[in-house]
C-alpha cells in the first residue's frame, strides 16, 4: 500500500510521493523558546517523530529539519522583565526543550538551526523579493511582503486577502501599503538591546518570524522539497506567510503540508496565556516518561487530545500491559536484538494502518491482537509463538518509538533497580521457605510487606515473580 497523507494545502488524503525516490526533505517548525515547553509543545514534535520513524522504517532517508526561534518580540520582552540577556534567555529554554524532546523518546532531527545563525541566508531572501518587486523597504529599515504582489496569496488557507481582517494593534501600519502586508525585517528599536539587531543592506534590524523559516528551510533543503510540518495554529499566519514569501520568491518549496492538531483542556488549547499549561518537567516528576509519550502518540496526529486525569491513568495502564508482557515473554524465550527487531517485517494490517495517513489508533489495535496472541502463547508455554509475537509487538510498538525494551535499556543508571531486585529476591526466597514449610502466616506477613511497599507479587507454576504498582498504598491513602 502506498503512503497516504492528509495535505492541508488541498485538504484532501494524497498518495505520498517524494521528490527524489527513497529520500525525503521534512521541515517542522520547531520552538519559539520564549519559555519553558509544555506538553502541548511537545504533541507536534511526537507526532513528527512518529511520521520520520514510520519513513525511515518504509525504506526512506529522512533529512528531517527542525528549526529553533531564538529571536522575537517575547523573547525579547520576557527577558527584559527577569533582567536577562536575550540570547541567555533563549539558550536556557532551548535547552529545556531539547531535554523535554529527549525525555519523550524523540531521535534527533538531522539538523536544528537558529534562527541567529542564518541572518545572511534571510538577507539574500529578502533582497530576492526586493528585486522582484513583491517586497518594499519602508521607514528606517523595516522591510515588508506585498500581498497583493503574489496573486496566490491565502491559496494555503483558502482565504483571499480581502476576506482577511487588520491587524487589531500594528504600530507600524501606517509603515504599510496595505495593513495586511507582513514584516520580513524589523528596524531597530530604541528600547531593544543593540546586540539584537543585524547590519543588512536596508539597515539595522532583526528579522520577522516567517522569514526565518523560509530562509532555513531552503538553506537545508533547497529550493522544493517534501513536506513542511507544524502544530495547527501555524497554518496562518505563519504558513501562510511562509509559502507566499518562498514562492514569490521563485521556489518550489513544500510540495506537502501537514499540520498536528492540539493538546486541550476543557476545550481550549493549551497555552501559556491560558493559564492552562503542564509544564513537559512538572508533569515528569509523575508520569513516567513513556506514559506521557503514549499518551501524546496514541491519539491520531489530526485529532484534538482532550487533556484529562484519565488520559494519563489510561495510558499508563495501557504501558504497563506493554511492558509486562514484553518483560515476561523475555524472560521465558531470552533476549531479542534490536536488530532483529528492526528487519522483521510488520504486521501487513499494521502498516496499512500507519500507511493510511498514520492512523495509529488503527495500528495500536493490531499491537494489542498481537499482545493478547502472546500472552496466550505465555500461558500456553508455546515459546516459538511467543518469541514471534514478542518480535511482532516490539517492532511494531518501535515505530512509535514505545519499545518497552528500549525504554529500559534508556532508562540509565540501574544501581537503584539491581539492589532493589536483590533486595526483593531475598524475600521472596524467604517466603517460598515459608510456603514449603506450610507457615502461611509468615508467607502471607510478606507479601503484604511488599505489597504496602508498592511491590506485586504474582505465583506461577515456575515461581513468584514481583512487579511494581502503578501506586503505592500510601498514595492511594
Amino acid at each position: 500500500m502506498t503512503l497516504r497523507l492528509f495535505d492541508t494545502a488541498t485538504r484532501d488524503v494524497r498518495d505520498f510521493v517524494p521528490l527524489v525516490e527513497g529520500q525525503v526533505g521534512l521541515y517542522v517548525c520547531g520552538a519559539t523558546v520564549q519559555a519553558a515547553p509544555h506538553i502541548g509543545h511537545m504533541r507536534f514534535a511526537v507526532a513528527f517523530d512518529v511520521l520520520a520513524r514510520w519513513l525511515r522504517r518504509s525504506g526512506h532517508t529522512v533529512t528531517y529539519i527542525r528549526n529553533v526561534t531564538d529571536i522575537d518580540d517575547k523573547i525579547l520582552a520576557k527577558s527584559a522583565a527577569a533582567g536577562v540577556p536575550w540570547w541567555a534567555w533563549a539558550a536556557t529554554h532551548e535547552r529545556a526543550f531539547s531535554e523535554a524532546y529527549t525525555a519523550l523518546g524523540n531521535e534527533p532531527a538531522t539538523y536544528e538551526p537558529r534562527a541567529t545563525g542564518h541572518v545572511t541566508d534571510m538577507i539574500d531572501l529578502m533582497e530576492r523579493l526586493v528585486a522582484a518587486g513583491h517586497a518594499y523597504r519602508s521607514g528606517d529599515g523595516d522591510v515588508y511582503f506585498d500581498v497583493r504582489s503574489w496573486d496566490a496569496y491565502g491559496s494555503l488557507t483558502n482565504q483571499r486577502p480581502d476576506d482577511l481582517a487588520s491587524p487589531a494593534d500594528d504600530s507600524s501600519e501606517g509603515a504599510k501599503k496595505d495593513p495586511r502586508d507582513f514584516a520580513l525585517w524589523k528596524s531597530v528599536k530604541p528600547e531593544e538591546p543593540a546586540t539584537a539587531s543585524w547590519p543588512t543592506p536596508f539597515g539595522r534590524g532583526r528579522p520577522g518570524w516567517h522569514l526565518e523559516c523560509s530562509a532555513m528551510a531552503h538553506r537545508y533543503l533547497g529550493e522544493t522539497f517534501d513536506i513542511h510540518g507544524g502544530g495547527l495554529d501555524l497554518r496562518f499566519p505563519h504558513h501562510e506567510n511562509e509559502q507566499a514569501q518562498s514562492r514569490a520568491a521563485g521556489y518550489g518549496f513544500a510540495r506537502y503540508w501537514m499540520h498536528s492538531a492540539w493538546v486541550t483542556q476543557g476545550g481550549a488549547k493549551m497555552s501559556k496565556s491560558l493559564g492552562n499549561g503542564l509544564l513537559v518537567s512538572e508533569v515528569l516528576t509523575r508520569t513516567r516518561p513513556a506514559v506521557l509519550r503514549f499518551a501524546l502518540a496514541g491519539v491520531h496526529y489530526r485529532s484534538m487530545l482532550e487533556w484529562t486525569p484519565e488520559t494519563v491513568a489510561d495510558a499508563d495502564a495501557t504501558w504497563d500491559r506493554f511492558e509486562g508482557f514484553v518483560v515476561r515473554a523475555t524472560e521465558r524465550v531470552g533476549d531479542v536484538p534490536h536488530a532483529e527487531v528492526d528487519g522483521s517485517d510488520l504486521p501487513a494490517e499494521f502498516a496499512a494502518a500507519m500507511d493510511d495517513d498514520l492512523n495509529v489508533s488503527a495500528a495500536l489495535a493490531v499491537v494489542h491482537e498481537h499482545l493478547r496472541a502472546g500472552n496466550s502463547a505465555l500461558a500456553a508455554r508455546d515459546d516459538t509463538t511467543t518469541r514471534r509475537e514478542l518480535v511482532s509487538v516490539r517492532a511494531m510498538l518501535a515505530v512509535l518509538g514505545l519499545d518497552p525494551a528500549r525504554w529500559a535499556a534508556a532508562s540509565g543508571d540501574d544501581r537503584h533497580a539491581t539492589a532493589l531486585d536483590a533486595l526483593i529476591t531475598c524475600e521472596l526466597e524467604a517466603r517460598a521457605e515459608a510456603r514449603a514449610a506450610r507457615d502461611f502466616a509468615t508467607s502471607d506477613a510478606i507479601r503484604d510487606r511488599l505489597a504496602r511497599a508498592g511491590v506485586v507479587v504474582e505465583d506461577s507454576a515456575h515461581g513468584a515473580r514481583w512487579t511494581l504498582a502503578t501506586t503505592t498504598t500510601e498514595d492511594q491513602d
